[in-house]
């Protein structure tokens, strides 16, 4: 039995529609990135940003300009892929996206203080209060506020 005339793949279609859509192709990509945190469902997040590298250039296009060959991009976007951080960050550049962090949800008020372990941690005058210890460690960072 042959193709039949008119009719498009479902691939094809989701391709087309992240092409013609940006803001769909950011909470597109948005979504399934959340699927890498589980380990049983990673597959599904690194074959969406395979999707989205088809639906702007294409995967050898979006390879080239990401400065690695088209089988590595093949092999790191599939179902078992391990992309490591470089090529991630190279594959959502291309395609004119970026990586961000957010809170989790459902951490809340249950998140660590990290500035007072910190504190704890790496006080070297033990005189200092946490505000104190923050306010070097601020300037350290940054530099020193100006008046």
């Amino acid at each position: 039995m042959g193709k039949l005339k008119g009719l498009v793949s479902h691939h094809e279609a989701e391709v087309a529609e992240l092409r013609a859509d940006r803001e769909l192709a950011v909470e597109y990509l948005k979504a399934a990135m959340e699927s890498l945190d589980d380990p049983d469902n990673r597959a599904a997040g690194l074959l969406a940003l395979r999707t989205v590298a088809e639906a702007y250039g294409g995967l050898a296009a979006v390879a080239a300009e990401a400065g690695i060959s088209r089988e590595t991009l093949y092999r790191t976007l599939s179902p078992k892929g391990n992309p490591t951080l470089r090529t991630l960050l190279a594959v959502l550049k291309t395609v004119g996206m970026r990586l961000s962090v957010e809170p989790e949800a459902n951490r809340g008020e249950h998140a660590p203080d990290l500035g007072h372990d910190a504190w704890c941690h790496e006080q070297s005058n033990p005189g200092d209060s946490q505000e104190e210890w923050a306010q070097t460690r601020k300037s350290r960072l940054v530099g020193p506020a100006t008046s």
